[in-house]
């Protein structure tokens, strides 16, 4: 499974199914015009920490991203830094 297919499977997860993972792969809309909320992202966040086996520190780095990312591609490509970087 691919690192995007993943994350956009936790998206719709922790989005209680309010952003379907087919949307977010879409791209077509950002993940906030979707309807992903800022507690979901908080779960989202605690989700790739347990799944990928990250720490995140959203204060600064890479990391930071994570909260921000509009699209499922930036959030795997900062996800693959920090699993590049050990984190």
């Amino acid at each position: 499974m691919s690192l995007e297919r993943r994350l956009a499977e936790l998206i719709a997860e922790v989005s209680e199914g309010a952003v379907g993972a087919e949307e977010a792969l879409a791209g077509e809309h950002s993940l906030s015009a979707l309807g992903l909320t800022s507690l979901a992202r908080i779960r989202l966040v605690d989700a790739i920490e347990d799944v990928f086996g990250v720490d995140v520190d959203l204060g600064a780095g890479p990391s930071a991203e994570l909260s921000t990312a509009e699209r499922v591609g930036d959030l795997a490509a900062a996800v693959a830094g920090l699993l590049e970087r050990g984190s």
